[in-house]
């Protein structure tokens, strides 16, 4: 990697022979016979790798080391030395040089210090960038239910304790299984996520335990399953009510034995996992249907983390929205814009029913719609027009405006089609042209609640 160096030295003898070094091993140099002088470069002109001699009149080394950082300039620093000793290079790693080099220099050495600080510079480069992108799934929040819930990660995170979060669909529970994981001792290792609803029946075994080739039609070759995958790491089963039975079963074993088999395969796997599970549905109900295996249900409902609805952390839907606001503004290059205090009071009466995710598309569709940088209560009420000052969702009939008529609509095109399929939620979800896990946020948009639509149907 070719890279663009700042020599600092009061010798012309060295000054050329570094820099001659430097260029015929394809890099650029620079050089400065002081300390003030390169100062005054460093102001106009960015480097890759500044190397200073530490012994010059005037502005020393370590003088120069001490302003240079004042400034907030970040290139990383090497120093050398002809006179060196263990306290001068002592005070020029506290102020902050990556490396200290001691006169004379062989060119070997010089280059693979050119090598090394690249590759540290890279590093930093990579983690600053993923510490950006981590940041977009930061959990926001003022609220007292959501300290108690950080609370409760940092208590168990630490631990190989099971967790179970539970919630409404859209309350953040992937992010809080992110952030269980981001806190815990195999965070070095992956974070492999699964939705138990959105995989077809047929396909849930080898997605979780992989195959091998030719274990079923269309098998061409092996398949890593999730558990493989996140060998070492944290797997997240979202929405595990919606898991087949026969795979329930399955799941218990490898829960007990730490081993799963690949669809095709002979011989068992060992795998070290976490598992963190998370459903909108409720469990215990599940068990006493028969619908949910309760052997199960006591392996993964160790420590429950149960997540309130925004309608119960109002309080949190400022930050939310100026979080929101922010990155939708930088994801898109649009212009930051500023939400009135009304705005954001009619934001926090309505009761969105799909949580923040629903805050979330909100606030896009409001910026899209934005006529102005100042979003005032107006804005508020074309982009989200069930967003009322009454502080809950309307319930108008199909005699209201659109968008009431098209989702008294779709209500009632749901409700049929249920009915016709005897409530079987995945031929349901087929004859609508829907994915299971869509057709379940379709119902929980429209306030469906399957299991009272059902023992109506009886009724």
């Amino acid at each position: 990697m070719k890279a663009r160096l700042l020599i600092i030295d009061d010798d012309p003898n060295t000054l050329a022979s570094l820099a001659r070094a430097f260029r015929l091993a394809g890099h650029e140099a620079a050089v400065c016979d002081s300390a003030t002088r390169a100062l005054e470069v460093l102001r106009t002109e960015e480097f890759d790798l500044i190397f200073s001699d530490v012994v010059m009149p005037g502005k020393d080394g370590l003088a120069f080391l001490e302003e240079f950082k004042a400034l907030g300039m970040s290139t990383p620093v090497v120093m050398m030395s002809g006179q060196a000793h263990i306290a001068m290079a002592v005070r020029a790693t506290r102020l902050g040089a990556i490396d200290f080099l001691e006169k004379p220099i062989s060119s070997d050495k010089l280059l693979l210090t050119v090598e090394n600080a690249l590759r540290l510079k890279r590093l930093e480069e990579e983690n600053r960038q993923l510490r950006q992108k981590l940041g977009k799934h930061e959990m926001i929040f003022t609220s007292e239910p959501m300290k108690r819930i950080l609370a409760q990660i940092e208590r168990v995170a630490p631990t190989e304790t099971r967790v179970c979060i539970l919630g409404e669909s859209g309350t953040g529970k992937e992010l809080v299984a992110r952030t269980l994981h981001a806190r815990s001792q195999r965070k070095a290792g992956p974070l492999i996520t699964l939705n138990c609803a959105a995989v077809p029946v047929e396909l849930v075994e080898s997605e979780l335990f992989g195959h091998e080739k030719g274990a079923f039609t269309g098998a061409a070759s092996r398949h890593v399953g999730k558990f493989e995958q996140a060998q070492g790491g944290t797997l997240f089963l979202d929405e595990i009510g919606d898991m087949p039975a026969a795979m329930q079963a399955k799941l218990l074993r490898v829960l007990e034995e730490g081993e799963i088999e690949r669809v095709g395969g002979g011989a068992p796997v060992k795998v070290d996992v976490r598992v963190v599970v998370a459903t909108h549905r409720n469990l215990e109900n599940l068990v006493r249907e028969g619908k949910f295996r309760q052997d199960l249900y006591h392996r993964i409902f160790v420590f429950p983390v149960i997540l309130p609805p925004l309608r119960e952390r109002r309080e949190d839907v400022p930050l939310l929205v100026e979080h929101f606001s922010r990155q939708l503004a930088e994801q898109n290059g649009w212009k930051p814009v500023s939400f009135s205090p009304e705005a954001i009071r009619e934001l926090q009466l309505y009761n969105w029913p799909g949580n923040i995710r629903e805050l979330r598309n909100a606030v896009e569709r409001i910026l899209l719609f934005a006529a102005s940088d100042d979003i005032d209560a107006a804005a508020i009420h074309t982009a989200v027009p069930q967003a009322t000052s009454s502080g809950e969702a309307s319930n108008t009939s199909a005699a209201g405006g659109l968008a009431q008529r098209v989702e008294a609509y779709e209500r009632d095109q749901v409700l049929a089609e249920l009915k016709r399929q005897q409530f079987h939620i995945t031929n349901t979800a087929r004859a609508l042209g829907l994915e299971r896990s869509h057709f379940y946020k379709k119902c929980q948009q429209l306030g469906i609640d399957l299991e009272a639509a059902k023992k109506g149907s009886e009724n």
